[in-house]
This record gives structure tokens, C-alpha cells and sequence, in this order.
């Protein structure tokens, strides 16, 4: 029996058969979401090429809000619904799971090239079995993970995104961008998604708004003043993932995901003093490693993962 797997974006559709807890690489197919009406029709189209499997179970990885077996992405028009999936693919078992939940189960299984050690922290540390994945790109959430002895995977949701901003990191904007730019940050997402780096850039440079990979691009070709964006949008990362380490407690690691924490990652000498700034309760950061997902797989195997657990 086969296994259907996918990971959905405002952008791209990715598809894949599972067979024996393994993923068949040869199944692997990218679709371009332009091109299709609904996500039904992509998966029509992915059965007829795999010349209709029989699948057991689905599960797919949605970037956007899901409820009560239902889903819709936030920057497309298609909606999924688990009951409709079921009758399309003659699946016993489907579960729509959002796109970093998705991570969250994929967590620990990640190595190799997929993952990237960006602070690492002490092999005899103490262990609880929890993780936590920050998601950072177009928007901004996290999702908390627990790994139970024998191996079973709890991964939280959670909305972090649309929390008030700590107020030591308001006041540390305050400081660099003064009071009136400040009150744009006014919530975690406004200030750490893409769109937030864009304000920030603005603010520091006094200069009309730009995309996010614009700054990137510029602060690679060697622009002094998109570094110094990055330099402080690193450090604000940190004083941000201490507050969440004390949350979360990840002892087993804090994973970065998404463009922007991946553009984040060659700037460890601003975000460490600051993950590590505040010496009361400074054990739980410390004890904390933190990575960097790399694994453009890592959804699907997630989704993998999800079918296996119950609920």
C-alpha cells in the first residue's frame, strides 16, 4: 500500500509516494501552482502520472490555517478539504496538517546536509525531549515539538506571530530606529516575517520600503548599509529566541526554518550575544542548540512522520 504525500505553497505544489515508511524519490514531482485551477486537479494530475496507486493514507503539508479537517492557503485561492481528498484518492486515512507542523514531526529526523549546526551546545547537557521550529519568511510561527520515549512525535500548534513584541526588543528598537518608526513593529510577525526586514531596512536607511530578497541581495553583493540591516535583524533574531527558549524549554534544539532564517544564518556573532544576553535563567538558551533546516524534503517527510502518529 502506498502512502500520498504533499507540501502546498502559495508558489509551488510538491508531491510524493510513500512505500514501507520510506519515500520513493522517483515520485517526487514539483507543481507550479499558476498552473492549475484547484488542488484537486494537481492531484489528479499526480495520479494519472504514477498510474493510480493505490493509496492507504495521505497527508498533506498546507502554508496556511487549518481546522476541523479543512484548509486554505494564505497566498493562493485553493481550499482542501479532508473528507473531499479522501473520495478523490479512495484513502482510509487523511490528515491536513499546516506547513510547519509538517516540520515539527520531520525534526528528528533530520542530518546530514539538511541540517545545519548553526550554535551547538554541550553533548552532556540535560535532555527533556522537546524542540521547537521558528519559522521565519513570508510569515512567522513556531511549532513545538515532543518526542516521547519509544519514539512517538507530539508537535503543538501554536500562533506566536500575532503576539505582542517583547518589550525588551520594542525598547532595543526604540533605541536603534526611534519612538515613531518603532510603532510599526507591533506585533512578533510584523517585526520577524520578510515583510518586517523590509520595514526595518526602511527605518534604518530612511528610504522607501523594499522586498526582503532585495536587501538580501544587496547585503551579499556588499552594501554597508543592508549588512547593518541584517547585523541588527540578527541580534533582534536572538534576543527573540532567548524569550522563546525560556518558553519552549527546546533543549533537544531550536530549528530555524524559512528565507529569512536562512539569510540569518552567516550572522551567529550578532545573534549568540544576544541569544545568551541575559544572565537569569541564562542555562536554558545555553543548553539549547540551534539549527538551521536545509532540507527542502523536510515537509514531506514530516508529513511521513504525521501518518504514523495518532490524531
Amino acid at each position: 500500500m502506498a502512502m500520498l504525500l504533499g507540501d502546498v505553497g502559495g508558489t509551488n505544489a510538491r508531491l510524493a509516494i510513500a512505500r514501507n515508511g520510506v519515500i520513493d524519490q522517483t515520485t517526487v514531482t514539483r507543481f507550479k501552482g499558476d498552473d492549475f485551477a484547484s488542488f484537486d486537479d494537481v492531484v489528479r494530475r499526480f495520479m494519472a502520472q504514477q498510474h493510480q496507486p493505490n493509496i492507504s493514507s495521505l497527508c498533506i503539508a498546507v502554508a496556511g490555517p487549518v481546522s476541523g479537517g479543512r484548509a486554505s492557503l494564505t497566498n493562493r485561492d485553493w481550499s482542501f478539504d479532508e473528507q473531499n481528498l479522501a473520495r478523490l484518492t479512495d484513502a482510509d486515512h487523511v490528515r491536513l496538517i499546516n506547513d510547519l507542523t509538517a516540520l515539527g514531526y520531520a525534526t528528528p529526523a533530520l542530518k546530514g546536509e539538511g541540517l545545519s549546526v548553526l550554535r551547538p551546545a554541550a553533548e552532556d547537557r540535560a535532555r527533556n525531549g522537546q524542540a521547537l521550529v521558528v519559522g521565519l519568511g513570508t510569515g512567522f510561527n513556531v511549532c513545538a515539538v515532543r518526542v516521547l520515549p519509544g519514539g512517538a512525535i507530539t508537535a503543538l500548534e501554536a500562533e506566536e506571530g500575532h503576539t505582542h513584541l517583547p518589550a525588551n526588543i520594542m525598547a532595543r528598537l526604540i533605541d536603534r530606529v526611534g519612538a515613531d518608526a518603532a510603532q510599526g513593529f507591533f506585533s512578533t510577525e510584523e517585526t520577524f516575517a520578510g515583510r518586517g526586514l523590509s520595514r526595518l531596512h526602511a527605518a534604518m536607511t530612511g528610504t522607501d520600503p523594499v522586498r526582503s530578497e532585495e536587501i538580501a541581495a544587496a547585503a551579499e553583493a556588499g552594501d554597508a548599509a543592508a549588512n547593518e540591516t541584517y547585523d541588527f535583524f540578527a541580534e533582534l533574531v536572538g534576543l527573540l529566541c532567548r524569550e522563546l527558549a525560556l518558553r519552549f524549554m527546546p533543549l533537544e534544539g531550536l530549528f530555524l526554518a524559512g528565507s529569512v532564517g536562512r539569510s540569518i544564518a552567516g550572522r551567529m556573532d550578532r545573534f549568540t550575544p544576544a541569544f545568551l544576553s541575559e544572565a537569569h535563567m541564562r542555562h536554558i538558551p545555553e543548553n539549547a542548540p540551534v539549527f538551521l533546516i536545509r532540507d527542502d524534503m523536510a515537509a514531506l517527510h514530516g508529513c511521513l512522520a504525521a501518518l504514523s502518529q495518532p490524531g
